[in-house]
Order: structure tokens, then sequence, then C-alpha cells
């Protein structure tokens, strides 16, 4: 791996990181918890430019989900979200270069991904920091699994599709005309 790519893979890293850790000091729940609009995740458009946005991305969400730890008060029930989030993170930004020629489907990897893996870890989570029932309903967290992922489910696809959709496009779009979306046109 030259410098080049350990550069671009690091300042992606920090970027996602940096906007996330933005987003839990100034927005509080809303980039953790069940209703998320994680707005760092519009970063990851930048899986449409370079391969390298997938470790990029990946690591980032590492960093950031480790920070938040300590700052949620989680312990050791956070690292779910350093792995598993992590993951859902490097599927969608995988996802994004795969199909990075149709934007529009293209930008469904992350909103997928999430809704679908971070639902399974989110109740014990919730629970691990004493919150026993969704915010704004009187679900609780503890007496129906199903129900739980359903709500989590639904509540992260929108959250991260309206991120990806009124955020991230428009970045998408915005980067194409710029050197970046030129990044590995040898590639």
């Amino acid at each position: 791996m030259n410098t080049k790519r350990i550069s671009t893979i690091a300042m992606i890293a920090a970027l996602y990181a940096a906007t996330s850790l933005f987003a839990l000091l100034f927005l509080g729940g809303l980039a953790w918890g069940p209703i998320q609009f994680r707005i760092s995740e519009a970063v990851c458009v930048l899986a449409l430019f370079t391969p390298d946005a997938i470790p990029g991305l990946v690591l980032g969400c590492v960093l950031a989900n480790l920070i938040n730890i300590f700052f949620s008060g989680v312990g050791a029930l956070g690292l779910l979200d350093v792995f598993f989030g992590s993951l859902a993170t490097g599927l969608g930004a995988w996802f994004m270069w795969h199909f990075r020629k149709r934007v529009a489907l293209a930008l469904l990897g992350p909103v997928i991904f999430n809704a679908l893996i971070v639902p399974l870890y989110l109740p014990l989570l919730m629970m691990g920091i004493g919150f026993y029932t969704i915010p704004f309903t009187s679900l609780s967290l503890d007496a129906n699994y199903a129900l739980m992922y359903l709500f989590g489910f639904i509540s992260l696809f929108i959250g991260e599709g309206v991120v990806m959709y009124v955020l991230g496009w428009p970045l998408a779009k915005a980067l194409q005309r710029t050197p970046v979306a030129h990044l590995d046109s040898e590639k």
C-alpha cells in the first residue's frame, strides 16, 4: 500500500470520525440511539469515488464508536457497536463502490445495511445505559425483541435514508465537479 492510499484512508477516517463526534456533541442522541440521523453517514458518498473510502469509513466508524463508549457509558456493550456498526458501514460503502455508476441505487447500500444490522444489537445497548423504552413511545425494550427489531429497522431505514438522499446525494453531486471525483480514474 502506497503513501497516497494510506493518506486517503486516514483522511476519510478522520472526516467520518470527526463528523460523527460533532453530531454526538451538538446533536445529542441523533447520532446514536434508536432514532438516528447520523449526519456523518453522508460522508459515505466518498465510496462512489474511491475504493479507499471503504477502509477509511470503517476505520472512522470504529474510532467514533470507540470514543462514544466513553461518552455514553455503555461500557463493554459498546463493543457491539464498534464491531457490528462498523461492519454495517463497511458493507454499505462496499455496496456504494460496487454500484457507483448508478448513484440512486448505490446510496441505498448504507441505508439497507444499517437498517438490517444495527437493530440487532441496539436494544442491548439502550438497556445498558438505562433506557427501557423507545423515546417518544411507551414501547418497552425488554418486552418483545421482534417488535424492537422492527421499530429499529424502520427508524434506522428512514433516518439513514434521509441522511443519504438529502445530505449525501447533493454532496456526491458537488464532489463530482471537483478533483476528488477523479481520485481513482486509473482504476
